[in-house]
């Protein structure tokens, strides 16, 4: 895999000509910024921008007109290389807080799912059995799971998961311990891009470090490899990378989300 290559494709597909991520949603270019807008469930947030020392603060404080004007929280998606140099300190002294970082990591889908000869397959810790998700019961233990687990608000992962189940953007599976959800994750589809991309997968923590993580990461690669999706993308935590890089991640790039409201 080239690294720099598939950067500038996810670049491409994700950050410069994004599509809707669901129904309801508007992607625009804004002057030098791209931004998603639109009700809740949605993620709204400027997602790519193109400015410098004289353009940001201005470009910044627009943003933050444009989502007070809908009445909404909102993420500015800084990457690394993002210019100009200092625009972390510049949405800091703007009021954004920053969330911790996180890494952009690519693998190859087959790479994943169907690993060399020499090494074992991923399977199911003991004591654990994977269930896919498709109606409404389901989601209702995932959103249990991300509850507990991260503090996420059930009502949004609640109304977000309906309204991918019903287009059929999504994948999302269970891992259950003697019928008890232990964790959960979810993987985004994106049709007419090479991409799927990971999430969740946060694991209660009596059933951390027992292989629950690798073997969702597994599942869901198989899955995305049944559909032609070319490349997992994720954006680890602190505690995944070390895991996703385990299974053959490549990190391309680092991620800050910085929230307003």
């Amino acid at each position: 895999m080239n690294h720099d290559e598939v950067l500038s494709l996810y670049e491409r597909r994700f950050r410069h000509e994004p599509a809707p991520e669901m129904p309801g949603a508007v992607v625009e270019r804004a002057g030098a910024v791209v931004r998603q807008s639109g009700p809740a469930p949605c993620w709204n947030g400027v997602l790519w921008s193109d400015l410098d020392e004289r353009t940001a603060d201005a470009a910044i404080a627009e943003q933050v007109r444009h989502y007070a004007e809908l009445g909404t929280e909102f993420e500015w998606k800084l990457y690394g290389h993002d210019r100009p140099a200092d625009l972390d300190r510049r949405l800091l002294a703007a009021g954004f807080t920053a969330e911790p970082p996180e890494t952009l990591m690519v693998a190859e889908t087959a790479r994943i799912a169907a690993p060399a000869a020499s090494a074992a397959p991923v399977a199911e810790p003991e004591g654990v059995r994977l269930v896919p998700v498709t109606g409404m019961d389901g989601v209702e233990l995932m959103a249990d799971v991300h509850e507990r687990v991260f503090g996420a608000s059930r009502v949004r992962i609640r109304e977000r998961l309906a309204v991918q189940l019903a287009e059929g953007s999504v994948v999302a599976v269970l891992a259950l311990a003697d019928g008890v959800p232990v964790s959960a994750a979810r993987m985004d589809l994106h049709p007419g891009t090479e991409f799927a991309s990971l999430w969740g997968g946060g694991t209660a923590p009596e059933w951390r470090g027992r292989g629950v993580y690798r073997a969702l990461v597994a599942y869901r690669a198989r899955e995305a490899l049944a559909r032609g999706y070319r490349y997992l993308q994720v954006d680890a935590s602190a505690d995944s990378r070390p895991i996703l890089t385990r299974l053959g991640f490549a990190a391309l790039a680092t991620t800050t989300p910085y929230t307003y409201g």
